[in-house]
């Protein structure tokens, strides 16, 4: 018998990339053969980033397409990249898949896209395909989407995403409340972009619907009212690295692997990790109030300063910093996140909430001090902090700053009480055993991975 071979498509963006580059791999250990796509941007600098003894290369077949744009476009614009996409990248995919389906004896089986690459479910129905769609965020924000026509009905949002006014919601009573202001699609900043944002996402989830199977990394334990609600949406998470004995894979940077040696020097469960993700950009100010309440606790941390995370970064730190906090404190580019999480030297995470970092948190029993940026950074704060109750949220001044004092005093209530780590540690578990032989992630797909064969 043949192989099964399955094409995945992420979208072009690291909190993307990286979990469905997990199920890729997953997938090749139930012995698929497996081609990922990439636009030739992100391919650019996955490859680029990895190092030389990562063997992903030659268990993943890696592929790349170009997204319509120039190399010196900003692909930070959502808006103009998502329909410089959906221009240019439809056609490239079906010539991808004819090219393969002739001249290779394993021919395209399934196709798993990002729920934001609803086009490719097109392709893949019209050529007969398997369709699955991967929501790689939390599932209450995917549920959140199904619920638009009725968010709009009920006077909740007008057609364009608006909020008629602030409101908190529940799509069921086991699901957390959500802020109208909130949704993520109203936390872009620009509103002419978050209206055309908005409109792209309505038209994507009628795409998105006709998929033969939904999946998403997250986990029972993790949403359960979620999945009681909308029973379709099939948790296989937390996607880790670790569940497959292997190295993360995909990242957009090269990964300082000494900052694991700095680690092992720490006593254990007192170090401050910092991270926000591949997007958050600070101006100058909150740059140096972030560096002056890391340096005010006379903490051990270990801090992921990436080139841009503000501007001219090598001059934004306060004057003599590097000085004073050199015996306590490392600066690093990038880190492999997920080892570093999961070292028992790790006392707690100051993250942007992405839900990647969110759920590799979790999953390392680590309590947060929540920093969000945009999107749907906004809910996973309320979400660890209201529901979860395995963090703190900061407080910004009336200039909209997040001052020196409040980060130093969140982080000494924080470390200074037991049961955040406590609520964690279970925490932890339970998600843990999701993945596990037996569990609900585990389960799911087993029965994705059989039918996907049948």
């Amino acid at each position: 018998m043949k192989n099964p071979h399955v094409l995945l498509i992420p979208y072009p963006a690291q909190g993307h990339v990286l979990p469905l580059m997990e199920v890729a791999l997953h997938l090749v250990k139930y012995g698929f053969k497996t081609t990922f796509v990439n636009s030739e941007f992100i391919h650019e600098r996955v490859i680029k980033s990895m190092p030389e003894t990562d063997n992903v290369r030659k268990l993943i077949k890696m592929v790349s397409l170009p997204d319509g744009l120039e190399s010196s476009d900003d692909r930070s614009d959502t808006g103009k990249l998502w329909a410089s996409i959906v221009r240019v990248m439809p056609g490239e995919i079906k010539v991808l898949i004819e090219r393969i389906n002739g001249s290779e004896s394993d021919k395209i089986s399934c196709i798993i896209a990002d729920t934001s690459l609803g086009w490719a479910i097109e392709v893949a129905e019209k050529m007969g395909i398997k369709k699955v769609a991967f929501w790689p965020a939390a599932s209450a924000l995917f549920a959140l989407l199904f619920k638009i026509p009725s968010l709009i009905d009920e006077g909740i949002i007008d057609s364009e995403g608006t909020p008629m006014k602030n409101q908190i919601i529940q799509l069921s009573q086991a699901m957390p409340p959500m802020k109208t202001t909130d949704f993520f699609w109203n936390c872009l900043g620009d509103e002419t972009e978050q209206k055309l944002f908005f409109k792209l996402l309505v038209k994507n989830m009628q795409s998105v619907k006709s998929s033969d199977r939904l999946i998403c990394n997250s986990s029972d334990w993790l949403e359960p009212g979620t999945f009681a609600l909308f029973p379709d949406i099939l948790p296989i998470g937390p996607l880790l690295a670790s569940n497959r004995l292997g190295k993360s894979a995909g990242s957009f940077w090269q990964q300082d692997s000494g900052c694991l040696s700095w680690l092992d020097q720490q006593p254990r469960n007192s170090v401050i990790y910092v991270a926000f993700g591949s997007f958050t950009v600070f101006d100058k100010n909150q740059f140096k109030e972030l560096a002056l309440g890391l340096e005010l606790t006379k903490r051990p941390f270990l801090w992921v300063v990436r080139g841009n995370t503000t501007e001219d970064v090598d001059n934004a730190y306060p004057i003599g910093f590097h000085e004073r906090v050199q015996n306590w404190g490392r600066m690093v580019a990038w880190a492999p996140q997920q080892n570093v999480l999961s070292h028992p030297s790790i006392a707690c995470f100051i993250s942007h909430c992405g839900w990647n970092s969110t759920i590799e948190g979790i999953s390392s029993g680590v309590p947060f001090l929540c920093w969000p940026y945009f999107s749907d950074q906004m809910f996973n704060q309320s979400y660890i902090c209201d529901c979860l109750k395995i963090g703190l949220k900061l407080n910004k001044d009336d200039g909209g700053i997040i001052r020196h004092e409040e980060i130093n005093n969140k982080l000494e209530q924080l470390l200074g009480n037991e049961r955040f780590k406590e609520l964690a540690l279970d925490l932890q578990s339970n998600v843990l055993n999701s993945v596990r032989e037996g569990g609900s992630s585990y389960n799911n797909f087993k029965d994705l991975v059989a039918w996907i064969k049948d």
